[in-house]
């Protein structure tokens, strides 16, 4: 290290890059950089730390006690094997406990929720329900005990207010009736701010999801715009058109699609699969003929109850690489179909860039 800094370096970086230490043995070894390297002072300590053992966070959070003052992470603890340290965690443990730390990192904790919503979106990785902060059930408390505490003083069972990571508490009261501008500004209020083009797609898919629900949460909302801006980006591939699905028992499931091809043109297909999922997806490949295996398909639900938009996860595998899928519908087997598209889309983009590269 005091070579390196010698040569000119302005931080260094100590990781734990497998995940084996322990936050008393990793405050130590950083105190012992401090103690015995003569031109630590003139640098930024930086920390690097995975969760092989479920200790990235405690780890980084002991480092920065014994005085890094750069962590390294990411939201939701992406990362190689088990992850890196989840920065949401860490902020979130500085900020909450700076009588403890005495350290501040301005960030913008408001954003930690939608930030962490956005990476799930993009990277296909959904957040555990009991995730630290971010996760559905973070903030909810329905023992009797606790609920009761709860109302008397927030801050028996509550240590930070739910609003100070963003999340959304409110239920959007609209309906058939409700305006465009009454849904504008309530998606300005959870901080959306969309193209013409982009509300116009998400208020048309509002208005057909309040004719299935009853109740519409911000939750229903953010799952929303996040398919329409898929579906706004895959303009120039395939689009889902149509899915209608036969099975039951007894009986072979059947499937037929209906998807609008880059050129415009409608093109359908029909198969018969192992189960209905099995169908669909062999009905589309029959337009879109890309080889590819299936390696991934999970579904939850957006919200609880029978009525909840099923969000659907999937991955495939063409010539050594994987894309990832996402679709979001009342109907899991028209999520199920979006999510296909969306992998296939972003399969063609990817051979579209590489035959790019290849012409210059």
């Amino acid at each position: 290290l005091e070579q390196v800094i010698q040569a000119g370096a302005t931080t260094v970086n100590i990781p734990d890059t497998v995940g084996y230490a322990v936050p008393e043995q990793f405050e130590a070894l950083i105190r012992g950089v401090f103690a015995n390297v003569p031109s630590i002072g003139k640098v930024r300590v930086s920390v690097h730390c995975h969760n092989d053992l479920g200790l990235a966070t405690a780890n980084t959070l002991a480092a920065v006690r014994a005085g890094a003052r750069q962590v390294e992470g990411c939201i939701n603890g992406l990362g190689e094997r088990a992850g890196n340290a989840s920065l949401e965690e860490v902020v979130m443990g500085l900020t909450v406990r700076k009588d403890y730390f005495g350290v501040t990192t301005g960030i913008n904790t408001n954003q930690l929720y939608r930030t962490s919503r956005l990476v799930s979106d993009l990277t296909g990785m959904p957040v555990q329900p009991n995730k630290a902060i971010v996760g559905a059930n973070a903030f909810r408390h329905e023992s009797g005990i606790h609920q009761d505490a709860l109302l008397k003083h927030r801050q028996t069972f509550e240590i930070m207010d739910p609003h100070d990571v963003g999340v959304p508490a409110s239920v959007l009261h609209l309906g058939k009736t409700s305006g465009r501008a009454g849904f504008r500004a309530h998606l300005k209020e959870m901080g959306y701010d969309l193209s013409e083009e982009d509300f116009t797609r998400t208020w048309n898919a509002f208005k057909d999801l309040v004719n299935k629900k009853k109740t519409v949460s911000d939750r229903d909302v953010e799952a929303l715009i996040a398919e329409e801006m898929r579906v706004g980006a895959e303009q120039s591939f395939y689009q889902l058109e149509q899915v209608q699905v036969m099975c039951g028992e007894p009986g072979v499931p059947t499937a037929s699609v209906r998807l609008r091809g880059p050129d415009g043109q409608i093109q359908s297909a029909s198969a018969i699969g192992d189960g209905p999922v099995d169908a669909v997806y062999k009905a589309i490949s029959r337009i879109v003929a890309v080889p590819n295996q299936l390696a991934e398909f999970s579904v939850k639900s957006i919200t609880e109850s029978t009525e909840a938009m099923g969000d659907v996860t999937i991955r495939i595998q063409s010539e050594g690489f994987t894309f990832t899928g996402r679709g979001v519908s009342t109907d899991i087997l028209v999520a199920s179909a979006r999510a296909y598209v969306n992998a296939l889309n972003r399969l063609l983009a990817a051979q579209g860039r590489a035959a790019a590269e290849v012409v210059r």
